[in-house]
Formats: structure tokens, sequence, C-alpha cells
């Protein structure tokens, strides 16, 4: 079979396109290497995506956008892309064992923690270290931890955190925090969470798990140790774009630079959401370029017909 369009990623603009070009008629494959629902799927709490406002869970909002793909027709596999050829009119993707082939293809693999870098860190994973406080905060109920960044993200889930832990150390290399006032207002009245800045994680260190951590400043030379049972890492983003493709243009960074209907410059291959170069990243600027990815991928198979 070829497909009308594959999407690879079910983030919020991968799944938005599926609604979109499955309700348009277009036979779609959504493929996807872990879960629907990305990273926003592991966010605890959404309060700025229009239409709850009481919020909602990142998980219950990005399954609401997967039912929803599902009911207009769009089929789903599991499996990771590693490899995509993209040279003819028709395109192939390379999975496990076989290659899946499409008229048209959406990447829309979004973006991922970034790596802090001290060392120890990748010893560690899964150990004490790790980058989702919704996915691992419950198992260090009633011990201390520690929270590494200075954005939205890193004081969000710091504060998601205070629920279970019994301290919460923010550590940050500046004074001034990259966070809106409502995540640092949210912060800083929380009663068992502190902040260590200007501050840098040197090494993670421990026997089979976490234990302490090594400290400087940069500013002094100083260096102290502090005890946690684990270290949640939010120090940015960086694109998930696990294969290569010749010829697509990305900025210094490794985001996809698209033209204003989302083509990346090979014909038939658009780039939507977080792994696309763009000055924000939200859920909801998300599920705005998987509209406007849809619409454009219908556009090239009616131009082709």
């Amino acid at each position: 079979m070829v497909y009308d369009t594959a999407i690879i990623g079910a983030g919020p603009a991968g799944l938005t396109a599926a609604i979109y070009t499955a309700r348009g008629g277009l036979n779609t494959l959504v493929l996807e290497a872990a879960a629907p629902g990305g990273q926003a799927a592991l966010t605890e709490r959404i309060d700025n995506y229009p239409g709850f406002p009481d919020g909602v869970s990142g998980y219950d909002l990005t399954q609401y956008f997967y039912r929803q793909a599902e009911k207009m027709g769009a089929r789903f596999l599991m499996e990771e892309v590693r490899g995509l050829a993209a040279d003819g009119p028709v395109k192939s993707l390379r999975v496990a064992a076989r290659d899946i082939e499409a008229k048209t293809v959406l990447i829309a693999t979004g973006a991922r923690q970034r790596k802090l870098g001290a060392r120890g860190e990748t010893v560690f994973v899964g150990r004490g270290v790790s980058y989702c406080a919704v996915c691992d905060g419950a198992f260090f109920r009633g011990r201390d931890v520690a929270v590494v960044g200075g954005g939205n993200a890193a004081l969000e889930e710091a504060v998601y955190l205070t629920r279970f832990v019994r301290r919460v150390t923010v550590i940050h290399r500046r004074n001034e925090f990259r966070a809106d006032r409502a995540a640092l207002t949210a912060a800083r009245s929380a009663a068992n969470l502190d902040f260590l800045t200007p501050w840098l994680v040197e090494e993670i260190r421990g026997r089979e798990k976490v234990e302490e951590l090594l400290l400087s400043r940069a500013e002094t030379g100083e260096s102290r140790t502090l005890a946690v049972a684990g270290i949640f890492i939010y120090v940015g983003v960086e694109p998930r774009l696990d294969f290569a493709l010749p010829g697509l243009a990305t900025d210094p960074g490794g985001y996809i630079l698209t033209d204003e209907m989302l083509c990346t410059g090979i014909d038939g291959v658009f780039a939507a959401g977080d792994v696309r170069a763009v000055p924000l990243r939200q859920v909801a600027t998300a599920v705005g370029d998987g509209a406007l990815a849809a619409r454009a991928m219908e556009r090239r198979l009616a131009a082709r017909a």
C-alpha cells in the first residue's frame, strides 16, 4: 500500500495533522516510536490551552487528540522510523525490517530534553537521574531531590514534585530565571522548595543510585555537595530527528527550516511542531502547524493528480 501521507510523530502537531488529513479523505498513517502525545503528554497540567478554563492534564488532552484522529480514520503504527528516502514522488520510510511508502511525509517528531553534561549523568539515568517529574516523581516520595534549570518547565515541575518529596532544591546557573512570573510566583510560594543560584552541577555521585551532587560556583570557585536521592534535569530542548535526510535544511540548533506552508524544500516533505525552527513552542502553536501542514499536503497531492 502507498499511503497518501505518512506522519512521523504523534505529538500535538502530528495528531492534529492526522485529524485533518484523515477527515479530508486522505489515507493517513501515523508512526510513533513511543506513545501518542509526545512531550505534552508528560506535562502534569496545561493551563494555557484554549477551551480548558480549569486546566487539563497533558495526558488527557493528547489522548483526546489521539482518539479523535483514530475516529477520523487515521491508522497508527507504534514503531520508530529509522530512515527516510524522499528523492522520488513516492517516499520510503524504513521501519524495523521493512519499508513503508507514502506520497507525502510530515516530520512532526518534536523535541526532547537536552542532557546536562555533568559527570555521572548517563551512569545514573533511571537510578536517580530523570528528565520527567510526572513520570518519576512519585518514586521519590518523602525524599530530597534537585531540579536543574531556570525556565518554565523546571519551575513548574519543581512545584509538582513538592507534592511527593520532602524538599526540592532548584539549581540554576544564573541568578535570573527565564521562567514567567506565574511560574516564579508558584515556586517561591512552595514551603518545601529552595533555590541555589548561581551554581553549576559538576558531578552526579552515588553507589547504586544517586546520593549527592557536586556543585561549583563559577564566580568564586567555591564548591559544595548537596545530598539528594534524585535529580530532574530541565536545561532546554533539542530537536528529535534521529534519521538522516539528505538535503534537509536546518538552523544551527538542528531545527528544520520550512517555508510559510511548512515545506522543507524537499518536494512532498513537510515539517510541523517543535522540530521546526520557530520562535515559540507550545501545544497551541503545534496544533496550528499540524492544521497548516495537513492543508499543504492536501494541496500537494491535488496538484499531482
